[in-house]
């Protein structure tokens, strides 16, 4: 049985408003960035398709699961959707695509290497990717829906290898998003605090994946709950994206075929 990840923000949970608006920062500069041809891998619960389909000649959103997406949009004939385990990127011919979109999906990926190879396959000479992953120096506890993370070394050189000309970028938050990500980071050391062996970076990770799910659903919403006026406040505009540091969230990375 394939457990669909709680990883998948949403905005319909006020709990997860801060890092639904974390996500949508990357979509906001995808936007000014598009054309042509799009092929977004890992389009979760289908915003991105919202976002930025409109900017787009045609537009392919790929995922594991079904996506959830408007009637108007399934019935536009400029979008298809493929419902697909990747790598590879089946059914996509070479040197077709214009901007390839992955955000937030290299980390779920067993085969990160193969994955990259699939898009430089797949994009057309001068193509774009545009790729997000978080920041493994700003992790808070291990992650065991992530089969890895990335230091900024790590993800200069994966990029290094498939591509000739690449920027890592970061996503930052204003003092506003970092104040409720010093007080998460308090909130995971109590939790974790019982830990002392460090177990969680030795067990298997489908061990860990369901307490994993309950405990930060249980966070996030203790966080909300005794911080309203932080998590109902923050904007898609309390996020920015520049040059890479070790402290940015998230990378977000422009590389060219």
């Amino acid at each position: 049985m394939v457990i669909q990840t709680a990883e998948r923000s949403s905005h319909l949970d006020p709990s997860e408003n801060v890092i639904f608006q974390r996500h949508m920062i990357a979509y906001n500069q995808a936007a000014k960035l598009i054309n042509g041809t799009v092929l977004e891998i890992g389009c979760g619960e289908g915003y991105g398709i919202t976002e930025l389909a409109k900017y787009s000649e045609k537009y392919i959103g790929v995922d594991k699961f079904e996506t959830n997406i408007s009637d108007d949009i399934k019935n536009n004939n400029n979008i298809i959707f493929h419902k697909m385990e990747i790598p590879p990127l089946e059914n996509i011919e070479a040197n077709s695509i214009d901007v390839v979109v992955t955000f937030q999906v290299i980390e779920h990926i067993q085969a990160d290497h193969y994955f990259l190879e699939e898009i430089y396959r797949v994009l057309k000479p001068g193509g774009k990717l545009l790729l997000t992953t978080p920041n493994k120096l700003m992790s808070l506890s291990r992650n065991p829906w992530h089969i890895r993370e990335y230091t900024p070394i790590e993800m200069n050189n994966i990029l290094r290898k498939y591509f000739h000309s690449f920027k890592v970028n970061g996503v930052f938050g204003n003092d506003l998003v970092m104040e409720y990500y010093n007080k998460n980071k308090e909130s995971v050391r109590k939790i974790t605090r019982f830990d002392i062996f460090n177990l969680q970076y030795f067990m298997p990770r489908w061990f860990l994946k369901i307490p994993y799910d309950i405990l930060n659903r249980f966070n996030r919403r203790r966080l909300k709950s005794n911080n309203e006026d932080i998590v109902n406040l923050v904007k898609v505009s309390d996020y920015s994206i520049k040059d890479s540091t070790d402290n940015c969230l998230d990378y977000f990375c422009i590389a060219t075929k």
